[in-house]
């Protein structure tokens, strides 16, 4: 079995400078391009990509209404003083696009005000990824605001005239471990914590020369890569466009036996039962795993559901 993973130049670094970096440390590692081109913010923005990619935070910030969200309403009390059926009576409840919509702000203005709530202690976790906060603003109804700060990371890919620059990658696992190829190859989330000789590390220390407007930052580091082969194919299946029984892994997935039922469940990165007994997310589950072991744990987590 082969790697194969999906990566994209992110909208701030996509430039003709960093693309040609790019490939030539792709193909210098001895990775395949299987193929590559842009994918536009207009796109991206309608089809949703982002939102998928991000689905966990997203899901509640601009896929799912409120009404339709769990929440743990005993919290929700606690933090706000009212109950969630007298907050939805209020219908001042809305997903973090909504809030934009309804209030006539920007996503910047609502990541503003999303401070200030985070500030004065009105904001309320429920989960990894799943916040609710009072946005109070003069002049406007008090409302209930989930995943706020979303709309601002969204914003960076959707803005009109933006792109990102994607590759599906191929390799021998032999020749260069997934760990690696994150690690070494595309360098830790932090750029300023890359070797010097990775991708991000490298447009770190070129951003200038290679066009950049900003110094890249955690959030801005240059380049995503998948985590896992499993990653990798949902990846795929949301920017590509890929048919689940065409894809290469996808395809030794069924033939294990796993049903495209958790396949296509699983590329949102549900919390799974692990071997432990306990639950927790799929993706972490699989990182850094190559095709086979990836695989195999994957028919084995399968069977725990």
């Amino acid at each position: 079995m082969k790697n194969c993973a999906f990566v994209f130049i992110k909208p701030h670094a996509n430039t003709e400078a960093v693309q040609a970096l790019v490939k030539s440390e792709l193909e210098k590692k001895g990775l395949k391009i299987m193929s590559e081109g842009p994918i536009t913010s207009e796109d991206i923005d309608s089809k949703k990509l982002i939102d998928q990619h991000y689905y966990a935070i997203a899901s509640k910030a601009t896929i799912l209404k409120p009404k339709d969200l769990n929440i743990p309403e005993e919290k929700f009390q606690e933090q706000f003083g009212l109950s969630w059926k007298e907050a939805l009576e209020t219908k001042n409840v809305w997903n973090a696009m909504e809030a934009c919509a309804n209030l006539e702000i920007t996503a910047d203005e609502l990541d503003t005000e999303w401070g200030k709530a985070k500030k004065a202690k009105k904001l309320v976790k429920f989960g990894g990824g799943f916040y609710c906060g009072l946005i109070e603003i003069e002049g406007k109804q008090p409302a209930y605001i989930f995943n706020g700060f979303f709309m601002s990371m969204r914003t960076k890919f959707t803005a009109p005239g933006l792109k990102i620059h994607t590759y599906v990658v191929e390799w021998e696992e032999k020749d260069l471990a997934w760990a690696d190829f994150r690690g070494v190859l595309l360098g830790p989330t932090d750029p300023a914590e890359a070797p010097k000789e990775s991708l991000r590390g490298q447009i770190l220390a070129d951003w200038e020369k290679l066009g950049l407007t900003e110094v890249p930052n955690v959030g801005d580091n240059g380049v995503h890569a998948s985590a896992s082969p499993f990653e990798g194919l949902a990846e795929r299946l949301n920017w590509c466009e890929a048919k689940l029984e065409d894809d290469a892994f996808g395809k030794e997935m069924l033939s294990a036996g796993i049903s495209a039922k958790f396949i296509n469940d699983g590329c949102v990165d549900p919390q799974v039962t692990l071997e432990d007994g306990k639950k927790g997310s799929l993706f972490d589950a699989l990182e850094d795993l190559d095709a086979a072991k990836c695989l195999e744990k994957l028919v084995a987590l399968s069977k725990l559901e």
